[in-house]
């Protein structure tokens, strides 16, 4: 059920602008209506086995704020988990609901895991959105905006501003707004213009002087003389103008400027209703599956690029002004040029896009009010001292880069040695998402400048990064590199470096396997693990993977690499029976694993009956999860937990216990349909006994967190965890910044591994090295 603001909340005097001063609005009936119904298929919706994929996805948006009503952030990092929720919820409009509307659009039957067939279960998701968006507004109004003021900082209109701040403001709008800004008007004469998605857009309604028409004719018909058209706010313009006082920056947003000054636009005609909107639209493209060349494709990649910017409308967010509501004549022609209702408009009390805030967060003025991050520590097995020669750390062990927490720069490192070290003679890498300003490419185009063989499979088909990934992939081409643009009807979303060196009598091969992307600015938000090693069986594997994703060629097996859509679900389901298999047999079992979305039916099902078996399941999902644990005789095994902090949880980890002997397996595949059937995937096997048990200690540290963790209940909800009576915080993205080798050698997950004999020695090794370094002291 949707509500209203407290009208006690929007009185904060100068606090607030005029925009955060509006009177609530009442709901529409409509909107009523749809609450109505969605309890209606609320038992429908607890009836199944299974949770709904996009209303999992919402819950996880409510986590995320759920950080923005943490009294122990500060403000700036509330305004950040704020301003990520809002972008989320376009993302999800753009897409997810997109995705529902490829249904609804074109009379195809589509049944959501809750059962809802696609007319009721948009209402369902509508009326769950809604909630949220008013749940938004509380938290920016109710929770953050009265801390403003003593944060240093204010949100104002044009009324709150001095004499010579809105001459200012003026002169702002004369010299940067106004010649960007284009009335675009409809009518007879005038086509409906193609308004973008994500800008702020005013609807104006006018009315020429009493007896003519905008052609000055005569005329008394008050409706012949009154038009509307479009003004778009340019996305390209800050969205805040800042004024500096004596102990406070005041931040007017650009609407109301412009609000202010839009009579310039409007010479010697009345405007009769002024209403600011923004419309999402749908984003969501599937390729067909092309004979044609690269060029053929990449223009294909482009023109759906093109059409996502035309797509049909999924959301309306619309400004509320006073008690009177949004103009019922405007909002009744956006409906049915558009093709929606009532449930696809929302209406907002105060800022539209609270994705804004980004330009405040980032001001300089507010930089000490995000918290400094932590340091990188070394990676377990490498010394304090940086190594000049990244091939000779690699050659001594294993490594497991876990990231943010350890750098990513040993991963740019032997790329950019590989490219000047005259013995290098190959790298061969799948790109998926690149930095801005990537040191990745750069390191690439230097290698084919030193005439080394350079093979990228670069995805053009990375979602929202498209343009970007074709302009790269196009530099390193130019260069000379070898650039595989993804394959037609899958996307690649495996993570695999590989660098063939020349080393006298031999040639030695040194691989990358990660679960994130080549990307140094993310790596350092997102939590990732990534594996170094010259380990021969890793390399022929990626080898062979590499000849299958470049040319022609099926290998028979992998002995490390699990790969999709080969077999990758065929293989979990069968080490989840192992387990189940054990567990009946009275033998020691249990699963673990952490990913960031659960959603494929067979692999739910596997689950289902591993846990009817005995087998204790221990899952870490970050966003979706379809799974529907504690259900009495169905799931009683079965615990799910999400973690939302500091960092984005991006790590995928299978643990299986295999009798006490675990089989461990990073990679970038979550447990998804799309991930098993439509896009090149791998996992990769942790054999080195170091490497497996720091792994463990991930999954470990993720299963005791208290500060950052939310348990689902059978319901499809989420509880927050809390700090139990008696016991210590335990915050995971602290906590991994001191982690030792010992802890990770001790690390047991269901406590009944037993102590292989390689961990023993391991164990032994690091007593004897702990005891001569106290020598040594």
């Amino acid at each position: 059920m949707r509500y209203s603001l407290n009208p006690n909340l929007m009185k904060l005097g100068n606090l607030v602008s005029r925009f955060t001063q509006r009177q609530p609005h009442s709901p529409t009936p409509a909107i009523d209506k749809t609450a109505k119904v969605s309890e209606k298929v609320s038992s429908v919706i607890d009836q199944s086995d299974y949770l709904s994929r996009d209303l999992s996805w919402l819950k996880f948006n409510e986590r995320v704020l759920d950080q923005a009503r943490n009294p122990d952030r500060t403000l700036m990092e509330r305004l950040k988990f704020l301003a990520i929720s809002a972008s989320n919820l376009d993302e999800f409009f753009m897409i997810r609901v997109g995705s529902l509307y490829n249904y609804l659009d074109y009379h195809k039957q589509r049944i959501d895991y809750s059962g809802l067939r696609e007319v009721p279960f948009r209402k369902a998701l509508y009326t769950n959105a809604h909630q949220f968006f008013q749940d938004q507004q509380a938290v920016f109004a109710e929770q953050l905006l009265p801390l403003f003021t003593e944060n240093g900082l204010q949100l104002t209109g044009y009324d709150q501003l001095t004499d010579d701040e809105q001459a200012e403001a003026t002169n702002y709008f004369d010299r940067a707004i106004y010649p960007t800004l284009t009335p675009m008007l409809y009518d007879y004469t005038h086509t409906f213009p193609v308004l973008l998605a994500k800008v702020l857009i005013f609807g104006v309604i006018t009315q020429s002087p009493e007896g003519t028409t905008l052609q000055n004719q005569a005329s008394e018909d008050e409706e012949d003389r009154q038009r509307l058209s479009f003004v778009q706010i340019p996305a390209n313009l800050p969205r805040f103008l800042s004024f500096e006082r004596e102990d406070i920056v005041v931040f007017i947003p650009i609407e109301e400027i412009v609000r202010q000054n839009i009579k310039k636009l409007y010479r010697n005609v009345e405007i009769l209703s002024l209403n600011l909107f923004r419309i999402t639209r749908n984003g969501d493209f599937t390729l067909d599956e092309n004979d044609d060349d690269e060029v053929d494709f990449i223009d294909e990649v482009r023109q759906k690029i093109k059409n996502r910017r035309l797509g049909r409308v999924t959301r309306v967010d619309i400004e509320i002004n006073g008690n009177d509501g949004p103009s019922p004549w405007l909002l009744n022609l956006l409906k049915k040029r558009w093709e929606i209702d009532d449930l696809n408009i929302f209406e907002s009390n105060t800022l539209l896009d609270y994705s804004a805030f980004w330009q405040i967060i980032g001001n300089p003025e507010f930089k000490d009010d995000m918290p400094l991050p932590h340091a990188p520590v070394q990676p377990i097995g490498i010394g304090r001292d940086k190594t000049d020669d990244i091939f000779e750390l690699i050659k001594q062990r294993d490594l497991l880069l876990h990231h943010p927490y350890n750098n990513f720069e040993p991963v740019l490192q032997l790329l950019e040695q590989a490219a000047e070290d005259p013995n290098v003679l190959a790298i061969k890498i799948t790109v998926y998402r690149l930095a801005k300003r990537s040191r990745i490419t750069e390191a690439l185009l230097k290698a084919a400048e030193n005439g080394k063989h350079v093979s990228v499979l670069f995805e053009v088909k990375a979602r929202f990064d498209e343009e970007n990934n074709i302009r790269e992939a196009q530099r390193l081409q130019k260069a000379g590199c070898f650039v595989i643009y993804g394959i037609s009807k899958f996307k690649t979303h495996t993570k695999l470096l590989l660098v063939v060196r020349n080393e006298g009598s031999r040639v030695v091969r040194y691989a990358h396997m990660a679960t994130g992307n080549y990307n140094e600015d993310t790596s350092k938000l997102y939590t990732d693990i990534g594996l170094l090693t010259t380990n021969e069986i890793y390399t022929h594997d990626i080898s062979e993977f590499f000849n299958v994703i470049t040319g022609h060629s099926l290998p028979n097996e992998y002995q490390y690499l699990i790969t999709a859509p080969r077999d990758m679900r065929e293989q979990l389901l069968k080490l989840i029976r192992i387990e189940a298999d054990n567990a009946q047999r009275g033998l020691p079992s249990g699963i673990c694993i952490k990913v960031n979305s659960l959603e494929d039916k067979e692999v739910i099902d596997e689950l289902y009956k591993a846990s009817q078996a005995g087998t204790p399941i221990r899952l870490v999902v970050r966003g979706i999860c379809c799974l529907r644990p504690h259900r009495a005789g169905l799931s009683d095994n079965i615990t799910v937990r999400s973690i939302v902090g500091d960092f984005l949880e991006h790590t995928r980890i299978y643990y299986f216990h295999n009798n006490g002997d675990p089989k461990v397996y990073g990679g970038s595949a979550d447990v998804m349909v799309r991930s098993f059937d439509r896009r090149i995937e791998s996992l990769f096997y942790l054999a080195d006994t170091r490497v497996k048990q720091l792994a463990i200690l991930i999954l470990d540290y993720n299963l005791r967190d208290n500060i950052n963790a939310y348990e689902l209940e059978e319901d499809g909800n989420f509880k927050k965890c809390n700090v139990s009576e008696g016991s210590e915080p335990f915050n995971m993205h602290q906590r991994f910044f001191h982690v030792t080798e010992k802890e990770a050698l001790e690390t047991r997950l269901f406590g009944t591994e037993e102590k292989t004999a390689d961990v023993a020695k391991l164990e032994e090794e690091y007593q004897e090295g702990a005891e001569r370094a106290i020598a040594n002291i």
